[in-house]
């Protein structure tokens, strides 16, 4: 009797043992903080101490369950906090899981299919060629983060596909849903492919929101004024080039954003290009530096009695050293310098909240800080 029991709690404890290694839960996150010093704020110097110098502070869950022939269910659920104040959300968008919330099927032969609240293509294929998207983290973004490198927003209601990699080449899509009658108010969609071989990556990508932020529909595919809260489309797509050459990586890329629609149905238009390299002088010091042009023209700005273009210039210089692999200290400056009547008010260095927005052409940011991924 003993002899059987022991058997069979043997058998049991290897069966509860296969079903354990099938599922996995994964908690992650970063936490970034540090001291920011930056120019024009109303007039006048600003000296913050704050989150998300690099990369947004955030914390997530991260699951997989096996369902045999390849097959896994996957769900991401990851929220943006502020590290210096304990509060939950960013600066667009307060909701507990405000970054991602998905849930889906991958299969490598057939590749993944999620639903929820996700990334758009820009942000996916472009991402890894911008500086934003990499090593420069928020405050290399473009001019107001125009084309939305720096994830400043994501899709709500979204169903996204990645393919698998087919020896080197992947695409992908997402459409997000009004989740309204009418249907076409406060859509999204977006598309993106990628090629990597050996060194070299190459990926574009096109993004498309109808009345984005409106009013009337603040569950729809957009629920913040990224794109105007009276725009009735926005499109951003683009392009670029990276290749890595032993401890050191380079890029180039450029984006366009178009608003059409907006207040008394103006327009404007960006044009962003970006170089940027990174080297690692040392397994654990890296330097990197980047340049961005941006104009921007349209009715927009006329109408605002700026003349018809702006234009921008921005540089940043990066130094991070490496304290173990998971904690590293950084020293960053960017700044950016505007011409034309119409770059006041306008020049911001990545998405930091209306409040910092500069009060004259130009503005330059000093910060530095420490950050720890777990």
């Amino acid at each position: 009797m003993k002899k059987s029991l022991a058997i069979a709690t043997a058998v049991a404890a290897t069966f509860a043992s296969a079903s354990y290694a099938q599922s996995s839960v994964t908690l992650y996150g970063i936490v970034d903080a540090g001291f920011t010093y930056t120019t024009n704020v109303d007039g006048n110097a600003k000296y913050a101490l704050g989150s998300g110098n690099l990369q947004q502070s955030r914390w997530g869950l991260r699951g997989a369950e096996d369902l045999g022939g390849g097959l896994k269910t996957i769900f991401t659920l990851e929220s943006g906090f502020d590290v210096a104040n304990g509060r939950m959300g960013n600066s667009v968008n307060s909701s507990m899981f405000n970054r991602q919330a998905f849930v889906g099927l991958t299969q490598d032969q057939y590749g993944t299919l999620t639903l929820g609240r996700q990334y758009d293509s820009v942000v996916d294929y472009l991402g890894p060629l911008m500086a934003v998207g990499t090593w420069g983290g928020t405050y290399t973004a473009h001019v107001g983060d125009n084309d939305n490198g720096n994830a400043t927003f994501s899709l709500n209601n979204a169903i996204k596909y990645t393919s698998p990699n087919f020896s080197g080449f992947q695409f992908g899509g997402a459409y997000a849903f009004s989740n309204q009658s009418g249907f076409a108010n406060n859509r999204a969609y977006s598309a993106g492919l990628s090629y990597a071989n050996s060194g070299l990556r190459v990926a574009a990508a096109y993004l498309q929101a109808n009345n984005a932020g409106v009013l009337n529909n603040p569950n729809g595919a957009v629920t913040n004024d990224q794109f105007g809260l009276s725009a009735q489309r926005a499109r951003v797509w683009g392009g670029g080039v990276s290749y890595t050459y032993g401890p050191a990586v380079g890029g180039v890329v450029f984006t366009q954003s178009r608003l059409n629609g907006l207040n008394d149905n103006l327009s404007i238009r960006y044009n962003n290009i970006e170089a940027n390299v990174h080297y690692n002088l040392t397994p654990a010091l890296g330097i990197g530096a980047m340049y961005t042009y941006t104009n921007a023209n349209g009715s927009v700005l006329s109408n605002a009695g700026g003349g018809q273009t702006a234009h921008w210039n921005q540089f940043g210089l990066q130094a991070d050293y490496a304290l173990s692999k998971r904690t590293d200290v950084y020293l960053e400056g960017v700044g950016v310098w505007g011409s034309g009547q119409a770059a006041v008010g306008v020049t911001q260095l990545g998405y930091q909240g209306a409040d910092n927005y500069s009060s004259s052409k130009n503005q330059g940011i000093v910060t530095t800080g420490i950050r720890h991924r777990f």
